[in-house]
């Protein structure tokens, strides 16, 4: 199943691009837009009696239409002449086919490999199954590991390398409205190696701050991963029976 999935490696690359862009989605006045203010920690996790792969399949289709949705906003910036390489911060990321070749690419071939890789999981019966009675194939949350990985670096990409695009078109909200939710969603079923995320903490950090000041939360800096885990829920009561952003979309062939 792995040649679904293709493998990425990641190298430094030996540029430094200049400090004003790398940490432009760092200002204050940015990472605090969100489309909205509901605590996503109430969101991911495991809602009783719900199975745990369902769940995972549920949310991880989602965010594969969500993210794909993000990239195409900001996609004709995105080609080979201004993306030579699909380039986070000083790494480059790396694609290797079913055969374990490595694939010299460009950042939007890079995401075409993403994105059609994981079209074609999310639509297989026997990865992600839809119709009653049949089962998630043993390696499935190894599976999901996997997208979320490339997905994680689509996103970083953008943040990267188009957020003033993404500025300028007034979708930041929407891209750190869906970065938080998919990085607790992440954290919540240890889908990321923290060695992966690495890369974005101080986006992380600069989130979850700008998110428990909106909460009325005291923070200190360096106890934010640590809160991501901790932070306590409120009543289930409370909490609303619908949300337009965070909803599970339905997967093909689910009522």
């Amino acid at each position: 199943m792995d040649w679904l999935m293709g493998k990425s490696k990641a190298k430094p690359n030996g540029k430094k691009p200049a400090a004003e862009e790398r940490k432009a989605y760092l200002e204050p006045e940015h990472t605090k837009a969100r489309i909205t203010d509901f605590q996503f920690k109430e969101l991911v996790v495991l809602p009783r009696e719900i199975d745990l792969n369902e769940w995972l399949a549920s949310n991880t289709t989602t965010f594969f239409h969500h993210i794909n949705l993000q990239y195409s906003t900001i996609s004709e910036f995105c080609t080979g002449e201004t993306c030579q390489t699909m380039a986070v911060c000083n790494t480059q990321y790396y694609w290797y086919d079913e055969r374990g070749k490595k694939v010299k690419c460009t950042a939007p071939q890079y995401v075409d490999f993403v994105m059609s890789s994981v079209q074609k999981l999310v639509t297989d019966e026997d990865v992600f199954p839809t119709k009653y009675g049949r089962e998630f194939p043993s390696s499935f949350e190894s599976l999901v590991r996997k997208i979320c990985r490339h997905l994680f670096h689509v996103l970083a990409h953008i943040y990267w390398a188009h957020f003033k695009e993404t500025l300028a078109l007034e979708l930041h909200g929407h891209l750190n409205t869906l970065y938080v939710h998919f990085i607790l969603f992440a954290r919540e079923f240890n889908l990321l190696d923290p060695k992966e995320t690495a890369i974005m903490d101080d986006l992380t950090e600069e989130s979850w701050l700008s998110a428990a000041q909106r909460w009325g939360r005291p923070v200190v800096r360096g106890a934010v991963h640590l809160l991501l885990f901790l932070s306590p829920l409120p009543a289930a009561s409370s909490m609303p029976k619908e949300h337009p952003w965070c909803s599970p979309q339905a997967r093909p062939g689910q009522g």
